[in-house]
């Protein structure tokens, strides 16, 4: 499986927004691969206010955060490995969310992978009512006017099974 932080972290940042709020994003520094100006890094975390008014070209894809922005008047591209991405919050309340070490996800190898798209993926599919015998061990309450209204399908038991 894919890690949640990305899908969580835009999510976030809509939601953020949409509230009327500036998200800001806290940045683990020391880790492989990120892109932050050193000079304001703090206990190897750095904090960063990535509102639309505050970069340019914001990108939350599942790899990276990414984004345009100045520092001390000098322009810079940011780049935050998603493993580097420690919380997005709200500048004006605090609320948002802190992202904890994530369980590894088991992964597929890309054979696996084209296997399953061969099989297909399970599917839903209706299934008719069963007959009076097999609903005669779980009786259902009796029919009362309105359910008697003329245009309503029977009832029946739904079901649901696995299609491959």
């Amino acid at each position: 499986m894919l890690t949640s932080r990305p899908y969580l972290a835009r999510a976030l940042y809509e939601w953020l927004l949409d509230n009327e709020q500036t998200p800001y994003i806290v940045v683990d520094a020391g880790k492989p691969d990120v892109r932050v100006p050193q000079q304001f890094v703090q206990n190897g975390q750095i904090v960063l206010n990535i509102a639309p008014a505050a970069v340019r070209d914001l990108a939350i894809d599942n790899a990276a955060v990414t984004f345009g922005a100045r520092f001390s008047g000098q322009p810079m591209q940011v780049v935050v490995p998603m493993d580097a991405l420690i919380a997005i919050y709200a500048r004006e309340n605090g609320v948002g969310m802190v992202f904890g070490q994530e369980p590894v996800m088991p992964s597929f190898s890309s054979e696996e992978e084209a296997a399953l798209e061969e099989e297909g993926r399970p599917t839903l599919e209706s299934v008719e009512n069963r007959s009076d015998d097999d609903t005669a061990a779980s009786p259902e309450p009796a029919a009362t006017k309105d359910d008697d209204a003329p245009g309503r399908p029977e009832k029946g038991k739904p079901s649901l099974r696995i299609v491959k």
